[in-house]
């Protein structure tokens, strides 16, 4: 979660944004039909065509989900109606329709301490201290005994658990500071100095068994099953600080954090693994949920082997952008889901507002992003509501921000009512009902040639859908190549789903499919969700990698081609189709259409096969049934370019050093998204 705003760039497109949807809900219908209508093959500038590839196929999709702090802090003592309205736009079919959510498991400060947080943020800790106790006394919890925890603690978050626990598929714990007396500071809002450990290193078994504790007292209360538990967030990062008033009074900081960097991190995995182990819960650990992909990257390479194992799930933030597709590769080497676990942000500088586009087509933009690089399995918000009052000019932004897609007064009392406490959605609310209502757990996604749309084949297989976002000022022609697919039957139609400044999640007449294409005009500045029917299977040269056929494999940064030497080094060269060594045979060594199948790269010119030996690249003679050092699964964002991941280190396929000279070396390196880790696939030779 963000300590000050991060806002993304807004889509330079939609200045001239119009009004969106109504913006102030009360108990009723949510906001519904009402978007032009698009004309079927009406002609249109800027038109792009979009081909989904389901010869590309993700894992089956979990879902979409929020953390519950603070939102759930805040209003879990709402009067009925009002909790009921945020239930309804949340988790109803109606609403955004969420299906995950993650509990956060509150640290707390000590009893002596006023509360400085910002609204919401101060989840009440599970632990109960001995009366007269204050911030200087650290000594006394002890986990084995009873009357140090309070099984009553942080009621109003656990309202929600109880009234959303039929909604839920998957529910995960997570932690963003252990409570005070564990602590270096003494201050769940971090340490004095942001950027050095907060877990104090005589407490990590203590911070352990205090996370595995609660989990289980949360089962055991509200009859739920705790699926993963993420003891981190953003822990190596400098956000989290506390300072000190002249009264010595806590006034820095406005929610809780720590900072723990990828050594302390190794510690806590071990020891919680340790916890959960002895434990009666059936939770596995999450990691570690840093704020954007790099970090994660660089905080994984620090594990060991050991450590990276006792992971069962991957975590990553998007608050920043860079090394999507390097997470990504590192979760099919690890061979464990990768989810998406929290993003939030404005996405329109002009301040508060519920109608404009703009924060809409960013959020929609965003999340196209992270589904097409990252391929999560799960997608999450940070939190969907936000408080009205610090999203106000004058709150955290200084001409007010639009954090959130609904938007509440954090200070409503128990005699307010909708009216005096009113409900305001934005259009990030409306756009992300294009994605959250369409693309549905055990959907698969699948790769698209269009950065702009994400596209899934249904649960089932006899469907698909493609989302794309229109963030131009004007109308877009878009045709949907559906060549790829196996079967498109006679009757086969697209039904768009509109989003745009006159209404949401306007569904309009099928267009029927002719010779494999649908033709549709969306407006400006829209989302359009094309339900497509009547399409299946894949067809056979649909897959990058054809059986008999030899590629050359150019890399992205140096425009040289891979090539295979008598001396058994692969280098890059001047590109030269004609060139015997630098064709390369990728055989398939697996079944189905899933992106974690595993190749076999070999020298066309029979010199070898692609391995990793003792940690180096090298060609070796090819073997009947190549072992996991000589098995490459295959990364694409579907553009054509790959990434290549060796099977048994999690390293891919690298230009050393980034070089881009004639000859230059190419060996394995871990994931980093660079340019020299990126491949241009065309056919050679046949």
């Amino acid at each position: 979660m963000p300590l000050k705003p991060r806002s993304a760039p807004r889509l330079a497109a939609a200045a001239a944004a119009a009004l969106a949807t109504t913006g102030l809900l009360a108990a009723g219908p949510l906001p519904g039909a009402g978007a032009a209508e698009p004309a079927a093959g009406a002609g249109a500038a800027n038109g792009v065509t979009v081909t989904p590839d389901p010869s590309y196929q993700g894992q089956p999709f979990e879902g979409w989900g929020t953390s519950l702090v603070w939102f759930a802090n805040a209003t879990g003592d709402y009067p009925d109606e009002i909790r009921e309205e945020l239930a309804r736009l949340l988790f109803s079919d109606e609403g955004l329709a969420l299906n995950i959510a993650r509990y956060n498991i509150g640290g707390g400060n000590a009893p002596d301490v006023a509360d400085y947080l910002r609204a919401g943020g101060a989840v009440e800790g599970w632990w109960r201290a001995p009366e007269g106790t204050t911030r200087e006394d650290t000594d006394w919890w002890s986990a084995d005994d009873p009357d140090d925890w309070n099984p009553d603690a942080d009621a109003t978050q656990r309202w929600w658990v109880e009234r959303i626990k039929d909604e839920i598929d998957h529910w995960e714990a997570f932690s963003n500071s252990p409570p005070w007396f564990m602590t270096v500071s003494g201050y769940v809002s971090g340490g004095f100095d942001p950027g050095t450990d907060q877990l104090r290193p005589d407490a990590v078994a203590d911070f352990a068994a205090y996370l595995t504790g609660v989990v289980e007292r949360l089962e055991e209360a509200h009859g739920i099953e705790v699926d993963t538990l993420d003891p981190f967030n953003e822990p190596n990062t400098d956000y989290w600080g506390t300072q000190l008033g002249p009264d010595g009074e806590p006034v820095g900081g406005r929610q809780e954090g720590a900072h723990m960097g990828p050594e302390l991190q190794q510690r806590v995995i071990r020891a919680l693994a340790g916890e959960l182990r002895a434990s009666e819960t059936g939770a596995v650990i999450s990691a570690m949920d840093e704020t954007n992909p790099a970090t994660f990257a660089a905080n994984w390479e620090s594990y060991p082997a050991e450590v990276r194992d006792l992971v069962g799930q991957l975590n990553v933030h998007t608050y920043g952008t860079s090394g999507r597709t390097a997470v990504r590769d590192i979760a099919k080497a690890q061979g464990a889901p990768l989810w998406m676990s929290e993003v939030g942000g404005d996405w329109d500088p002009d301040g508060q507002d519920f109608t404009d586009m703009a924060s809409g087509l960013g959020l929609a933009q965003h999340i196209t992003d992270d589904l097409r690089e990252l391929e999560p399995t799960a997608w999450v918000f940070w939190q969907p509501v936000e408080d009205y009052n610090n999203m106000a000019p004058g709150g955290e932004f200084p001409e007010g921000g639009n954090w959130g897609s609904i938007q509440i007064p954090f200070d409503c009392t128990a005699g307010d009512t909708l009216e005096t406490c009113p409900i305001r959605t934005n259009t990030k609310f409306d756009t992300a009902r294009n994605f959250t209502h369409y693309i549905q757990p055990g959907d698969r996604l699948i790769a698209t040639d269009e950065p702009s749309s994400t596209a899934a084949v249904t649960a089932d297989g006899r469907g698909a859908t493609v989302v794309h976002v229109n963030g131009t000022d004007e109308a877009r022609e878009v045709t949907l190549d559906l060549s790829k697919f196996g079967r498109v039957a006679p009757g086969a139609t697209v039904t768009p789903v509109v989003t745009d400044a006159s209404g949401a999640l306007a569904e309009q007449a099928p267009v029927p499919v002719t010779g494999g294409s649908a033709t549709v005009t969306v407006p400006a500045e829209s989302v359009t969700t094309f339900l497509i029917d009547g399409v299946a299977g894949v067809a056979p040269d649909a897959a990058a990698f054809q059986p008999g056929q030899e590629y050359q494999l150019t890399g992205v940064q140096s425009g040289r081609a891979l090539a295979a030497d008598d001396d058994g080094t692969v280098v890059i060269r001047d590109a030269d189709p004609a060139d015997p060594s630098q064709s390369w045979r990728v055989r398939k060594l697996t079944r189905g259409h899933d992106n974690q199948q595993r190749y076999e790269l070999s020298s066309g010119a029979g010199l070898g096969q692609l391995a990793v030996r003792d940690g180096e690249l090298v060609l070796q003679p090819r073997q009947g049934r190549p072992d996991a050092a000589a098995q490459w699964i295959s990364s694409t964002t579907g553009d054509g370019t790959f990434t290549f991941v060796n099977a048994a280190t999690g390293h891919v396929l690298d230009v050393t050093g980034q070089a881009t000279h004639d000859g230059a070396p190419v060996s394995v390196w871990p994931p980093s998204s660079g340019a020299n880790q990126l491949w241009a696939v065309t056919p050679s030779r046949a």
